[in-house]
């Protein structure tokens, strides 16, 4: 059988390596052969974009759109967007229905990523200004920037996409079980016109990732907490870590309010860093635990392609290790979800994998440290929160949704910084608008307002 291959991508140029890796999906089937790109090659790519230098120009409205068509239309590389789908979900061990809804949100990011870049934009900031006139003009912090990408889902991705908006040349290392969606999206944004010398595309490992972040300018890292920590005080990296995404449910438990709680934290298998792994609640912890268990042990495990399929897959042995890896941080948590499971939580494929079941784990105090854990799979603490203690102990939260408050709270929880995205009333704690930031406006990382005066001709 022969195999897709992932070349390396230098400048908008296809190029292999002497160094492939093979990748093989959940089952361990092979699915590729990605050609690896070792630290020094990345080291030299970027010394070769500074000689080159900037275009100077962002590629307008107009091709993003393009792009976004095509990325979810066209055949590219050799591959339709339906085998597309199938590769990445057998790699990433996603539902290949969620891969395939992949393809009409990035489709929607590149349609309004115009809209995005203005509504970031300062107002009193312009790109020029006039002889005679000293002003705020909206600039890059860097030229090159470079993007140690995920693999957990293909909706990520579009985060990056807006540094090309803002003139930045990129160089992505892709995430190692997911190769297929930053590699089709390079093909589909140079297809649409975006100048070569803006896009670089090179897998590799650790030492890779390290060497492009010591060569660019700026870099956009997505990772675990430890992946996080690990460039900690380096100015130069905005880190994408875990989103720790919360519910806050006050009151009574109304379906509505169940079915918000259950979709927040199961929707996209519980890959996305805006699922919700923690719930907050005022009433009885574990009445509302029963109730979230018993309506996540409807989603239904199975292969990745299958069209029933609605939770994550992994080999086996990654399944099993990770469940025991959960069980040794619970900390007296009790799982109300796991009985429910006749043949257990992790559920055998027969094929070498296994699909995640959810965990529902109920905790007896407010500062359990479950709150600060995520897993990637429908894995949710519901503990308990007492209106005098504030937001204290819902802090470090990407997402936060209130179930059953007022605006009164909700601005309230806006105060505590570190809450990033406050949502009111049945609101999964994925939703967002065309326009709003995910964790902070990116082009204010990106870019910097500078003053600029030209004299009078």
């Amino acid at each position: 059988m022969t195999l897709h291959r992932i070349p390396l991508v230098r400048a908008g140029v296809p190029a292999t390596s002497a160094e492939t890796a093979r990748l093989d999906a959940v089952d361990g089937t092979p699915l590729a052969l990605v050609d690896q790109a070792p630290p020094l090659l990345a080291t030299l790519t970027v010394a070769d974009l500074r000689r080159r230098g900037p275009s100077g120009t962002a590629p307008d409205a107009e091709v993003f759109r393009r792009a976004g068509e095509l990325f979810a239309t066209a055949e590219l590389d050799g591959i339709g967007p339906e085998q597309y789908c199938e590769l990445q979900a057998r790699s990433a061990g996603i539902p290949i229905s969620t891969a395939r809804r992949s393809l009409a949100d990035i489709r929607e990011v590149c349609t309004h990523m115009g809209e995005r870049v203005e509504a970031e934009r300062p107002p009193g900031a312009g790109s020029d200004v006039e002889a005679g006139r000293i002003e705020a003009v909206w600039a890059r912090r860097g030229d090159v920037l470079a993007v140690i990408a995920p693999g957990n889902n293909p909706g990520v991705h579009v985060q990056w996409i807006q540094g090309l908006a803002l003139g930045y040349q990129l160089v992505i290392r892709p995430g190692s079980k997911d190769p297929f969606t930053p590699a089709r999206l390079v093909a589909a944004l140079l297809a649409a016109g975006v100048e070569p010398a803006q896009l670089s595309l090179l897998p590799g490992g650790h030492a890779t990732a390290d060497a492009l972040v010591r060569a660019a300018d700026l870099s956009l890292v997505f990772g675990s907490d430890d992946a996080v920590r690990a460039y900690a005080g380096d100015r130069t990296v905005i880190p994408r870590g875990p989103g720790l995404s919360k519910l806050l449910q006050l009151g009574e438990l109304t379906e509505q309010a169940l079915d918000t709680i259950c979709t927040s934290v199961g929707y996209d298998a519980g890959m996305r860093c805006t699922n919700a792994s923690a719930v907050f609640t005022d009433g009885d912890p574990m009445a509302v635990g029963a109730a979230i268990a018993a309506r996540l042990a409807r989603l239904v495990p199975g292969p990745p392609l299958s069209p029933e399929a609605q939770l994550p897959v992994m080999p086996i042995a990654r399944a099993t290790a990770m469940r025991a890896h959960l069980d040794a941080r619970r900390a007296g948590a009790v799982d109300v979800a796991a009985p429910l499971y006749p043949d257990g939580p992790v559920a055998d494929l027969g094929d070498g994998s296994a699909a995640m079941r959810p965990a529902v784990l109920v905790c007896d105090r407010p500062d359990h440290p479950g709150a600060a854990i995520e897993l990637p799979f429908p894995c949710v603490w519901v503990l308990p929160w007492d209106p005098t203690e504030g937001f204290a102990p819902l802090r470090n939260t990407l997402a936060l949704t209130i179930l059953g408050g007022d605006r009164k709270l909700a601005v309230e929880a806006l105060r505590e910084p570190t809450i990033r995205k406050v949502l009111l009333g049945p609101l999964p704690t994925f939703s967002a608008g065309t326009t709003s930031p995910h964790d902070g406006f990116l082009g204010h990382e990106l870019m910097e307002a500078r003053g600029y005066g030209v004299a009078a001709e």
